[in-house]
C-alpha cells in the first residue's frame, strides 16, 4: 500500500505584506465568529454534492423573501393609494364614466376598421397572385378541407350505392 501522510501536516505558506519572507499556515483555521464557524460546520457536516443545492436552496429562500416583502409593499401601498384618491373618484366619477365609454368606444372602433383594412388588403393580396404571409397554410388547409369532402363523397357514394342494390334486389 502506498505510503500517506497526514494531512494535517501540510502547510500553506502565506506571504507578510511588504515583506519578502513568509509565515507557514496551517489548514486548520479557527474562526473567531460564531456564525462562520457554524455555517462552515454545516457545510462540512454535508457532503460535497449537496453544498451548491445548499447555497441555491438559501438563494431561493432569501430572493423569494425579498420579492414576497416587495409584493407586501406594493399592495399596502396601492390599497392606501385607493382610500386616499376615493373621494376625488366619486367625486369626479361624472365625468370618469363617459370618457371612459367615448374611449373604450373609440379604441374599439379603431382597432375593427385596422383589422377589416388588414384583411381586406390581405385578400386583395391573396387572389392577385401575390402570396401573402399564411397564403401556404391557407392552400394546405384548402387542400386538406377538399381531399377530405372527395373521401367523404367516395365513401358515402359507396355506401348508399349498397343500400339501394339491398332495397331493391330486383332491379
Amino acid at each position: 500500500m502506498a505510503d500517506r501522510t497526514n494531512p494535517s501536516s501540510y502547510t500553506q505558506q502565506r506571504p507578510i505584506y511588504n515583506s519578502t519572507t513568509t509565515v507557514p499556515r496551517s489548514n486548520t483555521t479557527t474562526t473567531s465568529h460564531p456564525l462562520s464557524s457554524l455555517l462552515r460546520q454545516l457545510l462540512q457536516s454535508q457532503s460535497p454534492n449537496y453544498s451548491g443545492q445548499l447555497f441555491g436552496l438559501l438563494a431561493f429562500f432569501i430572493s423569494g423573501g425579498i420579492l414576497l416583502l416587495l409584493t407586501g409593499v406594493t399592495v399596502t401601498a396601492s390599497v392606501l393609494g385607493l382610500i386616499a384618491l376615493l373621494p376625488v373618484i366619486i367625486i369626479t366619477s361624472p365625468i370618469w364614466i363617459p370618457l371612459f365609454i367615448l374611449v373604450t368606444g373609440f379604441l374599439s372602433l379603431a382597432g375593427f376598421l385596422f383589422a377589416t383594412g388588414a384583411f381586406v388588403t390581405w385578400l386583395y393580396r391573396y387572389f392577385k397572385g401575390m402570396h401573402p404571409i399564411g397564403s401556404d397554410q391557407v392552400d394546405y388547409a384548402r387542400s386538406r378541407i377538399h381531399d377530405t369532402a372527395a373521401h367523404v363523397k367516395d365513401y358515402a357514394g359507396g355506401y348508399f350505392h349498397g343500400t339501394l342494390k339491398d332495397a331493391a334486389p330486383g332491379a
